[in-house]
C-alpha cells in the first residue's frame, strides 16, 4: 500500500497548479500596444465645423470674401496647369483638395498662396502616379502668369531667384504633407455621378451627364470637398443639372435616398457651387496687394504685442532672475570649492619641492 501525501507536499503541488493557469491566462489575453493607432478613412477628408469657421485667415483679419477669391483663384490656377502639364483630371482634383484642406490649417497672410499650389500640384501628380518636375510647374506658372498679365512671354532665367523658388516650391510641398498629417487619400465623385446616373437610367443621357461631370469640376473651387462627402456632391451635381435641363427626378421615394444623402446637404452644396458664377472676377495682382496689405497690418500688430511684453517684462523687475539675491547656500559652496582648490593645489606644491628636494640629495 502507498503512503498518503503529506500536508506540505499537498501545498506545493497546489502552488504549482495556480502558478500554471496564472501563466496560462497571461498567455491568452492579447498583449496591450504601446504605440497609438493611425485610422486612414475616407471621412477623414470631411472636415469637422469647428476648423472651418473660423478659418486661420479669417482669425488673422482676412474677410471671407478675400479668402473666397484666394480659394478659387488658386484651384483655379492648379486646373490652368494641370491642363498644360497634361495631368489627368484626377491629379488636378487631388491638388485642389490638398490646396483646400491645407489653407484650413494654416493662414493665407502667412504662408504664400502662389507657392502652395505649385507644392499641391507636385503632390498631387505624385499620388496619382503621374510625376512632373518641379522645373517645368514653375515654367507653367510663370507662363499663367505673364499671359494673364498681358506681359511678354519670357523663359525663366536659372538665377539665384529661381533656385529660391525651387526652394520655396519644395518647402511647400513638405508643408502640405506635413499639416494633412501624410493623410492624402481623397474619393473623388467623378466615378460616382456615372454610376448614379445609370441607377436613375440616364446613362444614355450623354448632354445630362456632361453636364454634372462640368459642375463638378467647377465645385473644385469651392470648399464643398472639404464639407460634404462625395456622395453629397455627386447628387448636388446631378440636381443642378436636371434643374437645368429640366429633367424630372424621383420624388416618391425621394432618389437621394438611394444614396444615403439629406436634401438639405444637397440644397446647401448647390448654393455654394451657384456663388461661385455669380462672383466677380479678380486679378491675381490685386489678390496679391491685399495679402501683402493684411500680412504688414499682422507684423506690425505682432511687434506691438512684443514690445508690450517686454515692457511689462522691463517694469516687474522682481520676477527677472538678475534681480532676486543669490542663495545663501550657493555662495557657501562655492567658498567651499574654491578653498578645497587652494588646498589641493597648495598639497601638489609642497610634494613638488618634497621630490626636488630628494632628488637633489640622492644625485
Amino acid at each position: 500500500m502507498t503512503a498518503a501525501p503529506s500536508a506540505d507536499t499537498q501545498k506545493k503541488a497546489d502552488g504549482a497548479a495556480k502558478t500554471a493557469d496564472s501563466a496560462a491566462a497571461a498567455t491568452d489575453k492579447p498583449q496591450q500596444q504601446k504605440y497609438g493607432k493611425v485610422k486612414l478613412l475616407i471621412s477623414d477628408s470631411v472636415l469637422p465645423l469647428e476648423r472651418l469657421s473660423p478659418s486661420p485667415s479669417a482669425q488673422d483679419g482676412m474677410s471671407s470674401e478675400t479668402e473666397l477669391d484666394l480659394r478659387s483663384q488658386g484651384c483655379n490656377l492648379i486646373q490652368t496647369a494641370g491642363k498644360l502639364l497634361r495631368l489627368p483630371q484626377v491629379a488636378m482634383a487631388t491638388g485642389c483638395v490638398l490646396y483646400q484642406r491645407f489653407f484650413y490649417s494654416k493662414s493665407f497672410i502667412r504662408y504664400n498662396f502662389e507657392h502652395h499650389a505649385m507644392g499641391c500640384v507636385t503632390l498631387a501628380s505624385k499620388i496619382e502616379e503621374e510625376p512632373r518636375r518641379p522645373r517645368d510647374i514653375i515654367n507653367v506658372f510663370n507662363h499663367i502668369r505673364q499671359v494673364r498679365s498681358g506681359k511678354q512671354i519670357k523663359p525663366m532665367i536659372l538665377n539665384e531667384e529661381y533656385i529660391r523658388l525651387k526652394d520655396n516650391v519644395i518647402k511647400a510641398e513638405r508643408r502640405v504633407l506635413k499639416e494633412l498629417g501624410f493623410c492624402v487619400h481623397m474619393k473623388h465623385p467623378h466615378k460616382l455621378i456615372v454610376c448614379y446616373l445609370q441607377v436613375l437610367g440616364f446613362e444614355s443621357n450623354s448632354k445630362f451627364m456632361q453636364m454634372s461631370w462640368n459642375f463638378m469640376n467647377d465645385s473644385l473651387r469651392t470648399d464643398c470637398f472639404v464639407r460634404y462627402k462625395p456622395e453629397t456632391i455627386a447628387c448636388a451635381c446631378i440636381y443642378l443639372s436636371a434643374r437645368k435641363l429640366s429633367i424630372a427626378l424621383p420624388k416618391k421615394p425621394a432618389w437621394y435616398n438611394l444614396f444615403d444623402v439629406e436634401e438639405d446637404d444637397i440644397r446647401d452644396c448647390c448654393y455654394r457651387i451657384i456663388c461661385l458664377y455669380q462672383r466677380n472676377k479678380v486679378s491675381t495682382d490685386d489678390l496679391m496687394k491685399e495679402v501683402e496689405r493684411l500680412k504688414a497690418k499682422y507684423d506690425n500688430k505682432k511687434k506691438e504685442a512684443k514690445l508690450l511684453g517686454g515692457a511689462t517684462g522691463g517694469s516687474t523687475g522682481v520676477n527677472s532672475p538678475a534681480s532676486q539675491p543669490a542663495s545663501p547656500r550657493g555662495k557657501d559652496k562655492k567658498t567651499e570649492d574654491r578653498s578645497r582648490s587652494r588646498s589641493r593645489s597648495a598639497d601638489k606644491k609642497k610634494k613638488k619641492n618634497k621630490y626636488k628636494k630628494e632628488r637633489s640629495r640622492s644625485v
